[in-house]
């Protein structure tokens, strides 16, 4: 019928139907591209007039098609949906007039994507800045240098005009190896690594089908990328007559910036992140076994315990170093007082 499709949007596709061809338009292009497009969605450009049939637009999508038929189609490029300002309360650790830093909570989404358009820290700054904000990160994500996992907390840098996103965009894609950009997280992990320091040097991709979730990957693949992960045990759990600890306060510090990179590599030595819904489901009947209060204080706990804790970069307009810490958050802190009563 036609060879499978692999058009960019806003190119023309021409589709010809075989001598055997019947039914309804909307019906026979969605068998033609093999569903790679929805029915509905054809059905909407049908609507929108971007569908020719012998060379005239149909607007009907039950339009019968004829043998011999050919059919244009026009994949429109698809339009970022504009956040609107919200009053949302942000933790603001520094601004001035090229850079805002929070310290951003828990369960804050940072930009409007799929299933969360609404209430983002993308929100919380248009309804702060107004029209300030650098628009090299585009509709969805302006002012947005860095990101931090929903479910994990800590300091966050935005740029509020485009110079200042240039600048802290190079400073971020360097890693800190010719400046002075750093960034630490705290995680609380289960048990205790057996080096009290080291470095995890591990690649990383997608685990299978997943878009979402991150793995460590050995073959040479399209979407692996090299990761490196330093770490160092800062305190250790329910440690006794060297039988181990049953958990460790962990800093690790990123020399490249994969998504979920420290929590994939937490669990690829064997230590997962203590809540991580992702990656320490092997470890959840730990929980039920902790002595009190630590066993409450984990089950309250509904992320994964990881904090970006620092962040240090170059001020891009004047050069100078700037540090920020923002403190363990309570749900965290609390399972660490807890832990250490053990």
């Amino acid at each position: 019928m036609t060879e499978p499709f692999t058009q960019a949007a806003g190119e023309k596709k021409v589709l010809t139907a075989d001598d055997d061809a019947s039914g309804r338009l909307d019906a026979w292009i969605a068998a033609a591209l093999s569903g790679q497009i929805s029915r509905n969605r054809i059905q909407s450009l049908i609507r929108d007039g971007v569908v020719n049939v012998n060379g005239s637009p149909v607007h009907e999508a039950k339009h019968k098609i004829a043998p011999g038929d050919r059919v244009e189609i026009t994949v429109p490029e698809a339009e970022e949906a504009e956040p609107q300002a919200e009053d949302i309360p942000l933790d603001f650790l520094f601004e001035d007039d090229d850079l805002i830093v929070i310290a951003k909570p828990a369960g804050l989404v940072v930009h409007p994507g799929a299933g969360n358009w609404s209430g983002t820290l993308v929100n919380a700054l248009l309804y702060h800045c107004g029209s300030t904000l650098s628009g090299i990160g585009g509709v969805k994500r302006p002012g947005i240098v860095h990101r931090l996992d929903k479910n994990t907390s800590g300091v966050m840098v935005v740029a509020k005009n485009d110079f200042a996103h240039r600048h802290l965009s190079d400073q971020f894609a360097d890693h800190g190896r010719t400046g002075p950009l750093q960034r630490a997280y705290l995680a609380l992990v289960w048990g205790r690594p057996a080096q009290l320091k080291g470095t995890i040097d591990a690649p990383l991709g997608r685990a299978g089908a997943d878009r979402t979730k991150r793995a460590v990957r050995t073959g040479d693949t399209a979407d692996t990328r090299h990761a490196v992960t330093h770490f160092q045990v800062r305190e250790r759990y329910g440690e006794t007559d060297g039988s181990g600890a049953l958990a460790s306060l962990v800093e690790c510090r990123l020399e490249t910036g994969r998504t979920h990179q420290i929590r994939v590599h937490m669990e690829h030595i064997g230590h997962p992140l203590i809540g991580d819904p992702e990656y320490s489901s092997a470890f959840k009947t730990k929980v039920n076994i902790l002595p009190e209060p630590a066993g409450t204080a984990v089950k309250q706990l509904h992320r994964q315990a990881l904090h970006a804790y620092l962040l240090q970069i170059e001020h891009p307009r004047d050069g100078r170093t700037l540090r920020f810490e923002a403190p363990i958050p309570e749900d965290m802190s609390k399972i660490i007082t807890a832990f250490s009563t053990l």
